[in-house]
């Protein structure tokens, strides 16, 4: 059985995962508008390739085959499953 990860920002650097869910909600009406015209949505599949240092800082992502940086407190709100 594979494992769930709870969000995009704390899913294993280059490991692939698949988008769960969005708290669309939880994100302003800007940052949600980008996140879809950069084709996050539920079924996508995703990828961390960096992380900045000390914890801070964005985060880069691979998503289909544009890499994207996001806010940590953004990537949070993304739910991902593994597999």
């Amino acid at each position: 059985m594979l494992a769930s990860v709870p969000s995009l920002e704390s899913l294993p650097l280059r490991r692939h995962a698949t988008i769960a869910a969005i708290a669309w909600d939880r994100l302003t009406a800007p940052e949600a508008r980008r996140l879809r015209e950069f084709g996050f949505d539920e079924g996508v599949g995703v990828e961390v390739l960096h992380r900045a240092t000390l914890g801070r800082g964005p985060i880069a992502c691979r998503i289909g085959r544009m890499t994207v940086a996001l806010r940590r407190a953004v990537a949070a709100t993304i739910t991902v499953s593994l597999g």
